[in-house]
């Protein structure tokens, strides 16, 4: 059984955008559980939909009254404001049937990491210390029939000097009302350039498989954000 909804880091510049958040899903519509929003301990209300089996999954085995650990990706829709893409539920107690042996156990359910932790991988393309801002951007996978997704951009919180801009980033963040806050940043390398600048282009990879690999390689540097 997986010990974590959120899968190691297979590839040094592998991309990714992933969370968890723990709260109750209200759907906009009773009938239609696809779209709704998270609403949080602190009071936070996310805006959200939900994706693939998870459907079937709340449907049959959730009691959507209560919170949940939701396993989600972040998206940047508007300022100041957080979409999430809900994709699974990390609640072994639940859904991992007991055994004679082991036991369901409540203490399962949390993760080391604790609630509202998120891991975002991919190019640092705007960073301004003095207010906070950051925006990473992320590719996605290809997809089954061999489209590439556009990549998309993520504005959060944190303190990253102006020196790892274009640089490969991995950032362990927390989610404070609507935004997400660096905790923890490691600089991977500096991305090459796209285009025909005398150089290859860079191949996007995903979460699961073909990560681009940046132009070299710098020294890892971590540091606390705000």
């Amino acid at each position: 059984m997986r010990q974590h909804p959120i899968s190691p880091v297979t590839e040094p510049t592998q991309y990714r955008a992933i969370g968890v958040v723990r709260g109750c899903y209200v759907p906009a519509d009773p009938d239609q559980l696809t779209r709704g929003l998270i609403r949080t301990d602190d009071g936070t209300e996310i805006e959200a939909v939900v994706l693939g089996r998870l459907l079937t999954l709340m449907r049959r085995h959730l009691d959507l009254a209560t919170p949940h650990l939701w396993v989600v990706y972040p998206r940047s829709r508007e300022e100041n404001q957080l979409h999430l893409q809900m994709v699974g539920v990390w609640e072994p107690s639940t859904l991992t049937p007991p055994t004679e042996a082991a036991p369901a156990v409540p203490d399962a359910d949390q993760l080391p990491e604790g609630d509202d932790y998120f891991s975002i991988r991919g190019e640092l393309i705007f960073t301004r210390p003095e207010t906070g801002d950051l925006v990473i951007k992320v590719w996605q996978q290809p997809r089954p029939d061999g489209n590439r997704p556009v990549p998309f951009k993520l504005q959060l919180r944190g303190d990253i000097p102006l020196e790892h801009l274009r640089h490969f980033v991995s950032l362990d963040l927390r989610r404070q009302g609507q935004q997400l806050v660096v905790e923890r940043f490691e600089v991977i390398g500096p991305v090459a350039e796209r285009g025909n600048r005398g150089g290859r282009a860079r191949k996007p990879g995903g979460d699961k498989g073909g990560p681009a690999k940046p132009k070299g390689h710098g020294r890892a540097v971590t540091r606390q954000g705000r």
